[in-house]
């Protein structure tokens, strides 16, 4: 294969173009230097199938097709989604900020959720960057545990529908603290309705679900297509996959990123490189990017890439109401006073919120258990209407052997489910929750919407497989998200995350890309050039 020529030589070239890469391939296009952003996928196509939930939810059509294995020898499709934009254009775009206890060690009964090494502080500002840039909705002081920040949320709360606001005034007649959920979302609205001129129209499909209207603030929508639009310095390559990452004979920079696209085998170099392909595929193109130098995988002296894969331990869960529920745009609540434990409970529980509304057709592709007997003759659109559905997540800890490893040229996902008890304490406190609110005090599991397959299937909140640290011998990356052992390679999805709490990862995603952003900046010495 031919030398690189001038033209396939970047100054950075990104990874990926989900929440990790694109935020911080546009922060540093301001700058003017040359980048090149590698999709593996395309656009998402836009039509009317976006918005159809058996299209979505039922046949899978947006997700990769792709075969994994469990270390069982059990395959399972793996729920990612290869689109500009990543995994984003179809998240539910709930924006927390990991608590400030987050970032320390916290006991659970299974075992330790390991401090970071560094703090909150260090993520404020770039959290209060990301919500800017992600057009997060919100309402300080009404979350019991969210960690200070420097100033309010950028764009008001999104007002609660009368069934919503109903169930929010019971939950905290009964002494709870309800909260709007932080939502990122290009919604203007007055008197809870959006405005002639909104983008996001409050619709059914939002969570889960990608946006026809581009009125979710996603990867694409927020950082892609306006840089592209005010940067020609930054290029989108999509249809892109990036086979692997070739050092020089010391091993220890990357020069070149193999890409295979349209059939042809391509290269290309840059002063840095940045992977972002999301913690799963991160580890996957370090680990077939071994050498003689690196005969583990690149990056992977400590022998830790691909290993600590946590997912939220996570359950969508339908209650059935007595009375119909009219609500629309369902997803605007949370619940956190669980979060670090209850009353009967000394370790962390974890967080509810909302999810979007059911649909007839998602509740018919499950398999209904037999204790629905006693709803034999009720359709599942009448099912649909009477739902209230909420998304449970509590923290998965760490361990070196829940890991993403090659059997030869089969992908095996191996983990060992842990911490499950919280999460069954975190289920009760919601029927309890719910008992108080007219619901029937039995819960339908919605395993099609985090995929048929749930936990190994379920990679939404996938994080951990890279993490960062001081000690080399225990982490593949430094504090600045640079490999110990190459000097030029970094990574900036969730694969760096030493913990993942219990809340929805991408704010964290976005506010360290910023931050690592701005440390390249620096070490190339470039500065934002005027607009």
């Amino acid at each position: 294969m031919s030398e690189h020529s001038p033209r396939d030589h970047y100054d950075i070239i990104v990874i990926g173009s989900g929440p990790g890469g694109a935020s911080l391939a546009q922060k540093l296009a301001r700058t003017g230097k040359r980048i090149l952003l590698l999709e593996r996928g395309d656009y998402l196509p836009r039509s009317p199938a976006n918005w159809d939930s058996q299209t979505v939810f039922v046949d899978g059509a947006y997700q990769a097709n792709e075969t994994w294995y469990g270390a069982d020898g059990r395959s399972f499709h793996p729920g990612l989604h290869y689109y500009v934009g990543g995994n984003s254009k179809v998240y539910g775009a709930a924006l927390f900020r990991l608590r400030e206890r987050d970032f320390e060690e916290v006991i659970h009964q299974d075992g330790l959720s390991p401090a970071w090494p560094l703090k909150y502080d260090v993520f404020e500002p770039y959290y209060a960057e990301a919500e800017r840039l992600f057009h997060v909705h919100g309402q300080r002081g009404e979350d019991p545990n969210e960690p200070p920040s420097s100033g309010p949320f950028p764009y008001p709360p999104v007002s609660h529908e009368p069934r919503i606001q109903a169930l929010s005034e019971r939950l905290a007649g009964a002494g709870l603290h309800p909260f709007h959920l932080p939502l990122g979302v290009l919604l203007d609205e007055k008197d809870g309705k959006p405005t002639p001129t909104s983008i996001c129209i409050r619709c059914d499909a939002f969570d889960g679900f990608p946006c026809l209207l581009n009125g979710k603030a996603d990867a694409q929508v927020m950082c892609v297509d306006p840089a592209l639009k005010a940067y020609p310095n930054l290029t989108l390559m999509t249809g892109a996959y990036v086979s692997m990452l070739e050092t020089d004979a010391p091993g220890q920079t990357v020069t070149s990123v193999h890409v295979t696209r349209g059939g042809s085998d391509q290269r290309y170099s840059a002063d840095i490189v940045v992977v972002a392909c999301g913690a799963l595929s991160s580890a996957l193109l370090l680990l077939r990017s071994r050498s003689d130098k690196h005969p583990n995988g690149l990056a992977n002296g400590s022998d830790q890439v691909g290993r600590n894969y946590m997912r939220h331990n996570q359950s969508i869960l339908m209650a059935l109401m007595r009375q119909p529920n009219d609500t629309v745009f369902q997803k605007t609540l949370a619940v956190s006073d669980y979060y670090f434990g209850a009353d009967d409970w000394s370790y962390p529980l974890g967080l509810i919120q909302m999810c979007a509304t059911s649909h007839g057709a998602q509740i018919r592709g499950e398999i209904l258990p037999a204790w629905l007997d006693w709803v034999p003759k009720i359709p599942f659109e009448a099912m649909a209407r009477h739902s209230m559905d909420f998304w449970l997540s509590s923290e998965d800890l760490p361990h070196p052997d829940n890991r993403i490893f090659y059997d030869g040229e089969r992908v095996v996902l191996d983990i060992t489910e842990g911490n499950m008890e919280a999460h069954h304490r975190l289920r009760k406190k919601l029927q309890t929750m719910l008992s108080r609110a007219d619901a029937h005090p039995v819960l339908l599991e919605r395993n099609l919407y985090l995929g048929k397959n749930i936990p190994i299937g379920g990679t939404a909140h996938q994080a951990g497989t890279a993490r960062f640290g001081t000690d080399p011998a225990a982490s593949v990356l430094d504090l600045d998200c640079k490999a110990h052992e190459l000097d030029n390679l970094y990574v900036t999805d969730a694969s760096f995350f030493p913990s993942i709490g219990a809340v929805n990862p991408t704010l964290t995603i976005v506010a360290n890309a910023l931050r690592v952003a701005d440390i390249i900046k620096q070490r190339l010495g470039a500065k934002d050039r005027p607009s």
